[in-house]
Order: C-alpha cells, then sequence, then structure tokens
C-alpha cells in the first residue's frame, strides 16, 4: 500500500512540486528505499481544512504511517530508516553533522542587504569545510560510495543555494571548492534526485518574497 505524503506546491502553480527542501529530503528518501507514495500537494497560502487537521501547525513535510500522520523531516526519516532498513541509508554518526550549517548560512546570506555582514564569508567558511571533508575521504558521497541520509538532506539545500543565490544575488560556489562542484554533480544526477526536484523557476517564485519581503 502506497504511503501518503503532504508536501509543498509551488508558488503560482498549485498542481507543481513546491520549493521545499525538507519535503524533498523525505521524497528522495523514499525513492532511494523503493516505497510507493502518494503526494498531496499543499497550497501553502491557502491551506485545506483537512491538512490543519493533520498538522495544526500548518507544516509540512508530513507522511502518513501505520495510519499516523507525522511530521518534521528529521523525525519522518528515522521513522523510515527504522521501518524499512533496507537498503540501509544510515549515516554512520562521526559523519551526520557534515554541512549542517550550510543552509541557515546560505538563507542568511541569500536575504542579507548589506555586503560587510559576512553572511558570505560563513557561508563561504562552510562550504569550504565541505571541500575539507570530502577532499580527505573517499567519495563521491559524504560518507563514501553509496547515498546515505546526510547526502539526501543536502542535496536540495545546495540546490535552492545554486538556483537562489544565482538568480537573485548573481552568486556561485567558487571554482577553488572542486570537491564541492563534483559532490553537487553526483547528487543532482541521482535519479532520485531528477524524479523530485522542483523546477528552477519555482525555486526562485519560493524565495522571492522571502528576499524581497
Amino acid at each position: 500500500m502506497a504511503l501518503e505524503v503532504c508536501v509543498k506546491a509551488a508558488v503560482g502553480a498549485p498542481d507543481k512540486l513546491g520549493d521545499c527542501p525538507f519535503s524533498q529530503r523525505v521524497l528522495l528518501t523514499l525513492e532511494e528505499k523503493s516505497l510507493p507514495y502518494k503526494i498531496h500537494l499543499i497550497n501553502i497560502s491557502d491551506k485545506p481544512q483537512w491538512f490543519l487537521d493533520i498538522s495544526p501547525q500548518g507544516k509540512v513535510p508530513v507522511l502518513k504511517i501505520d495510519g499516523k500522520w507525522v511530521s518534521d523531516s528529521d523525525v519522518i526519516v528515522g521513522i523510515l530508516e527504522d521501518k524499512y532498513p533496507e537498503p540501509s541509508l544510515k549515516t554512520p554518526p562521526r559523519f551526520a553533522s557534515v554541512g549542517s550549517q550550510i543552509f541557515s548560512t546560505f538563507v542568511a546570506f541569500l536575504k542579507s542587504k548589506d555586503s560587510h555582514d559576512r553572511t558570505e564569508h560563513a557561508l563561504l567558511h562552510e562550504l569550504e569545510a565541505l571541500e575539507n571533508h570530502l577532499k580527505t575521504h573517499d567519495g563521491p558521497f559524504i560518507a563514501g560510495e553509496r547515498v546515505t541520509a546526510v547526502d539526501l538532506s543536502l542535496a536540495p539545500k545546495l540546490y535552492h543555494l545554486e538556483v537562489a543565490l544565482g538568480h537573485f544575488k548573481s552568486w556561485s560556489v567558487p571554482g577553488s571548492l572542486p570537491h564541492v562542484h563534483n559532490y553537487m554533480k553526483a547528487l543532482f544526477s541521482l535519479d532520485s534526485f531528477e524524479k523530485t526536484k522542483t523546477e528552477e523557476k519555482y525555486v526562485i517564485s519560493g524565495w522571492a518574497p522571502k528576499v524581497h519581503p
């Protein structure tokens, strides 16, 4: 029986997959585990009542498993790993926090209106840390040859970083970080990523109100 998952619909296109990296993380996990699922696209600016009944805070993603609706991508991914352990997506604990500050530093830089506030510096610092990890460990992924949960968490965030910063700030990951570039290429060429990614224009329309409030 297919699992049911509520994810964000695109801004301005309620029948298209939206720009939520946490929703994509759950979809990537379902794809990598070859689990059948049914998507409910939720219009975040006009949430249906049935959705608010199962997710009172109105947050996506939400997954129905064993008759219960569960929210929070961390919790959902953990439950899926426990219930469907094969193929394993478990990240070795020592690698679990690699890249964990990239998303927050990217968002701060994206929203920044002051070129001297060091938000770009903070993001570069995190990307350099990722570069050093990838340079000193066999890849192409963070824990080695196979994809694990940490990669599926980072993939949508790096995609948003590339698309949004490219569009709003004409900024891209520096060429001095070749391992990061190769890592992003490896992630974005996964079949599961191709199937679950949001179109670039919807990533942009999703971020626009946050960049120009």
